[in-house]
């Protein structure tokens, strides 16, 4: 469940006197909710009935008639109103309402990345924490849908960092491309699968400086292929360490 100190707080925040979500909208917003999950609310119409103290107060007594997984749905739902897109207090709050109540969500993503993958990639990942530790902040930033640039950061920083444990340098990624030629090399790679798989590092690397590391120019449709292929890169790179 979602204790109500958190309810209460993220009330605080998106209902603010100053905030752009007018008691018209809070209205709206909790009466469309209270039809979808058929649940009554204590305050259900604009003008606020006499004696009511804040739209602060609506929201939190709104949101308490819900059940924890509704009451997420309509905290995401809030915390995403265009009119906070510039706020980063309420982008905090979305970050704390996913790391701690994600489990609570009932979205069916139909793009979801191959679980099995995901699964193989962590269990080859458990030898190198640093690295599995930023490789799970971007899958739980996939899941909920945010920050899409900071996620393929997170993914790259997170091959650097195993790159570096494996082939024992501090080298970024961009400079990696020959010392990882040479690791396949030692390893008895292919020479085909070792040039192959260089392109790829090189072009990948190229891609993240054009649309992640300098720009935040990130193509949603083109996450899930990125996230596969960096999962693919790690588990083949600690498979023949």
């Amino acid at each position: 469940m979602i204790p109500n100190s958190f309810i209460t707080y993220a009330s605080d925040l998106l209902a603010a006197t100053e905030s752009a979500l007018s008691g018209t909208k809070i209205i709206s917003f909790c009466r469309k909710y209270a039809i979808q999950y058929n649940t009554s609310i204590p305050y259900d119409v604009f003008p606020f009935p006499k004696g009511t103290p804040n739209k602060r107060t609506v929201l939190k007594d709104n949101l308490l008639a819900f059940q924890p997984v509704e009451q997420y749905a309509l905290l995401l739902e809030l915390c995403e109103f265009p009119s906070f897109d510039q706020n980063k207090d309420v982008a905090d709050l979305k970050i704390k309402l996913i790391s701690r109540y994600g489990h609570l969500s009932s979205i069916s993503d139909p793009n979801k990345i191959n679980e099995s993958l995901l699964e193989e990639t962590a269990h080859w990942l458990s030898a190198y924490p640093e690295s599995l530790k930023i490789y799970n902040e971007a899958l739980l930033k996939y899941n909920n849908r945010i920050f899409e640039r900071n996620l393929l950061d997170d993914l790259r920083l997170s091959l650097e960092i195993l790159l570096r444990s494996i082939i024992e340098n501090q080298k970024s990624l961009e400079n990696q491309i020959s010392e990882i030629g040479n690791f396949i090399k030692l390893r008895k790679g292919s020479p085909e699968l070792n040039n192959m798989f260089i392109k790829l590092i090189d072009y990948y690397s190229k891609y993240n400086n054009t649309y992640v590391k300098h720009n935040d120019l990130v193509i949603e449709n083109e996450i899930e292929i990125i996230f596969e292929m960096t999962s693919s890169f790690m588990k083949f790179l600690i498979r023949i360490k």
